[in-house]
């Protein structure tokens, strides 16, 4: 029958029932009798099209499949928990760790476009640089095929028990059936996740055997199997498989429904390499609009696993095409399983990596010059940005809102800094600096608090509920660090406003104790940073000294002023000077000892002060000794040596 004369049949007058068979049934023997129909269930549906109840049931199977993709990475996530953290914390510069760990992660979370966002999640708050995110990004296209190849799992036959027991078809609705179990009816955590993957894994399998039942009609489909001829196009197989990965955001599901469509005997080598190539540009999509809005480094990753996708998929596309052109494949019109788009999907990201392995500093090179710094761009002085995106996994979220605390720790550390060198030099440019940092301190305080909270909104665990209460502590210390360390600033505004000038006394002693107060503060930094108790516990003798320290130089001063040898305006400012490095001696010792506490969960902070001071530790005596040796006894001598 020709085209012509089946169009021509629309323009027939039908009833409402006749409308309804053709374009619910797919019957089209209501206007065109001599149609073939399909016989037995399926009689009345014409073969080359899908019925609207085949659409249903396609529809529902790849929201099963993507439903269970979900949440069995999910579980598999919360059952990694704070492991991943640990995996982050040890990632190098070695490219070759950084592909494993992107392979690990992806196929935890069955999904590249997902580890694609926590990368750019890592870079934008400083946790990766971007050659630590390309070996990331690479293993993470090896990852995202695990999901392929648990699929064709689903291609296992044979007529023994054995065979029968381990094919998906058998066993998937079982272990879904105790997913279940586990996850509604225990209340250990470590069990519902064990349910909860389990149960993602049957429904997984369930979405992917409702969608081969969906497309079984179109194996008879004649309109179907010349459709499929054309994707053996390069540029439409492409197309279409960006179109489907942009659609559902997932290039392991695009390429799970095209094991589906397996089943119908169209796709062959030809048609499913394009396709496949056509998933994996598609996947560097969702990153892209994951990267608008963070910093420049975050959008520079973003961007390499764009060309990393977009450069290998040419490449290959190029290679294959040539070689059918020029020699005639002989595997091109060979129909594929499930297992062997399983097996092109694996290999061609595995040789993908291998061949850009060699040119990781190429393609950040390249990611560079795309995504430029603009002219005199101070990256010091930006905001950390806090991608909510991470929330969803609290352990890697924590990670980054402890590494926006660490920034608040050097910029208030680089405050004071600066600060000293005002008493010395009055700069207001240098004066400007500084305030513009405490105001991003004040901003940081508020976004770190409002992001640790939206982390305790999720499923934490009770290491990571301490966690998240300890570092809302930390960021109100550093808060208050730079808080104390304006008010420095103002002292030395205001004595160069003023034109006033402390003694040659007392700027011999403000040297010593802003050196044993800096001091404080790299000491305490150096712990918070590297949860290094050794550090810690230097903080607490030498904050003692520097307590010491100011009871000795007020005492000292006062007397200067009963004596007048000292002016009442520079005195006064100086006695504010002295409180002010007191105050932020003492919140570097608050810091020290909750990173001690941390250890030492049977004493609190006050008494385990109490039994420092009381001199029952030998060790913090000895080093208590040595830093009045270092500072008081050097402050004695100020005054005879003047």
């Amino acid at each position: 029958e020709t085209s012509g004369a089946f169009l021509c049949s629309f323009c027939l007058p039908l009833s409402p029932a006749q409308w309804y068979n053709v374009c619910v049934y797919g019957d089209f023997t209501q206007i065109y009798p001599n149609f073939t129909r399909r016989s037995g269930a399926g009689a009345g549906r014409l073969a080359v099209l899908m019925s609207v109840f085949d659409v249903i049931d396609l529809a529902g199977g790849v929201a099963l499949f993507l439903y269970g993709m979900s949440i069995m990475g999910s579980g598999l996530e919360k059952l990694a928990g704070g492991q991943m953290q640990a995996v982050l914390q040890k990632l190098t510069a070695n490219t070759l760790r950084g592909v494993l760990l992107g392979t690990l992660i992806t196929g935890v979370i069955q999904s590249s476009c997902g580890t694609i966002v926590i990368v750019v999640g890592l870079v934008n708050s400083g946790i990766l640089d971007l050659t630590q995110a390309v070996g990331v990004i690479m293993g993470a296209n090896i990852g995202t095929t695990v999901t392929g190849q648990l699929i064709r799992l689903a291609d296992i036959s044979g007529d023994s028990l054995l065979l029968t027991l381990i094919q998906p078809s058998t066993f998937s609705p079982v272990v879904a059936f105790i997913g279940a179990v586990l996850f509604v009816f225990f209340k250990s955590p470590k069990k519902r996740n064990i349910g909860q993957i389990m149960l993602g894994f049957g429904i997984l399998f369930t979405g992917m055997f409702a969608m081969e039942g969906a497309v079984a009609p179109l194996r008879e489909s004649p309109a179907f199997v010349h459709l499929f001829s054309t994707l053996q196009n390069p540029a439409l197989g492409v197309l279409a498989g960006m179109a489907v990965t942009v659609a559902v955001q997932s290039s392991s599901a695009s390429v799970g429904i095209l094991q589906a469509l397996s089943t119908t005997g169209v796709v062959n080598f030809g048609n499913a390499i394009p396709i496949i190539l056509g998933a994996h540009i598609g996947t560097a999509f969702t990153p892209l609009v994951a990267a608008m809005g963070a910093s420049k480094n975050a959008k520079r990753s973003a961007v390499i696993h764009l060309y990393f996708n977009v450069i290998s998929s040419v490449v290959f596309l190029a290679l294959i095409q040539l070689g059918q052109g020029l020699f005639g494949l002989p595997f091109w019109n060979s129909v594929l399983n499930k297992g062997s788009i399983a097996n092109i999907n694996t290999l061609t990201s595995v040789l993908a990596t291998l061949c850009f392995f060699p040119f990781t500093a190429l393609l950040v090179r390249l990611a560079r010059l795309t995504v430029r710094d603009k002219p005199g761009e101070e990256l010091d002085l930006s905001m950390p940005v806090l991608d909510e995106r991470l929330l969803q996994s609290p352990a890697v979220a924590l990670q980054q809102a402890k590494s926006a605390v660490e920034k608040m720790a050097s910029r208030a550390h680089s405050n004071f800094v600066k600060v000293v060198g005002l008493f010395d030099r009055y700069d207001s440019e240098t004066a400007a600096n500084v305030t513009h940092r405490e105001e991003l301190l004040d901003k940081m305080e508020v976004a770190i608090s409002d992001y640790l909270i939206k982390i305790s909104d999720h499923e934490v665990t009770e290491s990571e509920g301490r966690a998240v209460s300890e570092l809302l502590k930390f960021t109100t210390e550093y808060e208050r660090i730079g808080d104390y360390t304006v008010n420095l600033m103002e002292c030395a505004q205001q004595l160069h406003d003023q034109e006033l000038a402390f003694s040659s006394l007392a700027r011999q002693e403000s040297a010593l104790l802003f050196g044993a107060v800096e001091r404080v503060q790299a000491l305490s930094n150096a712990a918070f940073f590297n949860a290094d108790l050794s550090q810690a516990e230097k903080v607490e003798p030498l904050e003692e000294t520097v307590d010491r320290m100011c009871e000795i130089v007020r005492e000292k001063h006062i007397g200067r002023l009963k004596a007048g040898e000292c002016s009442i305006e520079p005195g006064i400012v100086y006695l504010d000077v002295l409180t002010n490095l007191e105050r932020i001696s003492d919140h570097c010792s608050n810091i020290a000892a909750r990173i001690i506490g941390d250890e030492a969960e049977d004493l609190d902070a006050h008494t385990r002060k109490a039994r420092l001071l009381a001199g029952e530790d030998p060790a913090f005596n000895a080093q208590l000794a040595a830093y009045k040796t270092e500072y008081l006894v050097p402050l004695a001598g100020v005054e005879l040596t003047s």
